[in-house]
């Protein structure tokens, strides 16, 4: 129960990302619950690689940033309904999920 509360939650950040973001292109709300599933999914198995692989270059918390915009646009190239114009536009969508999720998650 509580992965799908999770899973609903960075649902609701993509979508107001996607909202808030010229530069972000997203059909509906239930294509931002297929955003986060399948950025979940890359964070699971290329996320810890990518972690690993890189242990203690960067800051862990911009490390997390830029990785989780990476993830991004590997997410972009995946799913037809979802468009990022750029790197710059996924770091932007990062740190929007990054705030509403925290602001929700703490909610929830």
């Amino acid at each position: 129960m509580e992965l799908i509360l999770q899973l609903l939650v960075a649902a609701v950040a993509f979508y107001a990302g996607g909202q808030l973001l010229k530069g972000v292109e997203m059909t509906s709300f239930v294509q931002s619950i297929c955003v986060a599933i399948v950025v979940a999914l890359l964070d699971v198995t290329l996320g810890t690689v990518l972690k690993i692989v890189t242990l203690g270059i960067l800051s862990l918390g911009i490390f997390t940033w830029l990785l989780n915009a990476i993830l991004i646009q590997v997410a972009d190239w995946f799913l037809p309904g979802f468009k990022v114009k750029n790197f710059w536009w996924a770091l932007g969508l990062a740190a929007v999920v990054s705030i509403v999720g925290g602001i929700l998650g703490a909610i929830v």
